[in-house]
């Protein structure tokens, strides 16, 4: 087959491996959307969001010969965006604690009051974002995995290394959280 929009994944991924790069710009065009709002729910951030799924298919791209044809390519992908989300964390944790050191020698400095970050959420939809966005990532990947893409449980077991039990134990829990960040926060 010639055509690369009728062939499944596992075919475009066997045909990229085979030097036809056409392919993996058909697996990016099948994916990207997706992808997208995986990260997008996951850090809060659009344009944050929009370098990681580029960081994300860059990653896949490099990791295509270890890929197992045998499972799901979008899986396998949300995988490495899971991963990337991860590490995005991590940086900006280490960012905001620099940006956010105060001179501890400053008078008048209370160093038991929480500094207060400056930028208020103005509509609902943005409350929304952050709320899903300081989920801890145990509880926040396998809501998002489930509202997002409407995977079932088994699907994210499997792309999170879960039992499927435990997906619907975190989705649960991430609900109620969610919940409870609504009521003391509104």
């Amino acid at each position: 087959m010639t055509d690369t929009d009728e062939r499944d994944d596992a075919a475009l991924v066997a045909a990229v491996l085979a030097g036809d790069q056409r392919a993996f710009t058909q697996l990016m065009r099948r994916h990207k959307d997706s992808l997208y709002r995986f990260v997008r729910g996951y850090v809060g951030d659009s344009s944050e969001a929009y370098d990681l799924v580029q960081e994300a298919f860059v990653a896949a791209w490099h990791a295509l010969p270890r890929y197992d044809r045998q499972r799901s390519f979008g899986i396998w992908l949300k995988r490495i965006a899971i991963n990337k989300c991860r590490d995005w964390r991590r940086r900006r944790a280490v960012r905001e604690f620099f940006y956010k050191a105060e001179d501890i020698n400053r008078p008048g400095l209370d160093i038991a009051q929480p500094i207060v970050s400056a930028n208020e959420h103005e509509d609902d939809l943005a409350w929304l974002d952050n709320a899903i966005a300081v989920l801890p990532s145990t509880l926040k990947e396998p809501l998002l995995l489930s509202l997002t893409e409407d995977m079932s449980h088994r699907d994210i077991a499997e792309a999170l290394g879960l039992t499927a039990k435990a997906v619907e134990v975190r989705i649960y829990r991430a609900k109620r959280a969610l919940a409870a960040s609504l009521e003391i926060g509104r």
